[in-house]
């Protein structure tokens, strides 16, 4: 008598288990919504208010900013005050129709912000504005 012997041959599984797959994607969302806010965050200023409506954006304009201690940064980079119109034309790609936001910190003395636009305007930008908080009532 023979005895006959079963091998049990395993069958190729044909689904795919997308468990892990969900994990990680959740972890990845909760990972990002909580480090973008932290990205925008750029150079810190006490910023005036203003009761004027807010300008409508084409594009992504260029913000230069004038701190407290009178420091001055294009977008989040620190700038020489000899060096901005340099620097703002190579981010401009010698675009003088860029528009270009100065922020100024309200410490800050009038004159400088003006000094720096009117370097602004004299290079050749005509699109130069300034930024201000909207009014809060009080």
């Amino acid at each position: 008598m023979q005895f006959k012997t079963k091998r049990s041959r395993r069958e190729l599984m044909s689904e795919i288990n997308v468990t892990p797959f969900v994990d990680v994607m959740l972890v990845l969302l909760i990972i990002f919504m909580v480090t973008a806010p932290l990205l925008t965050v750029g150079v810190q200023v006490d910023l005036p208010e203003s009761s004027a409506d807010s300008l409508p954006e084409e594009q992504e304009p260029l913000t230069l900013t004038i701190n407290s201690k009178g420091e001055i940064f294009i977008q989040e980079s620190k700038v020489e005050y000899d060096k901005i119109i340099a620097k703002i034309l190579a981010v401009s790609k010698n675009r003088t129709d860029t528009r270009i936001y100065v922020r100024g910190d309200r410490t800050i003395n009038y004159g400088r912000v003006l000094e720096v636009m009117g370097m602004l305007s004299g290079s050749g930008f005509t699109k130069v504005a300034l930024i201000s908080e909207p009014y809060k009532e009080r």
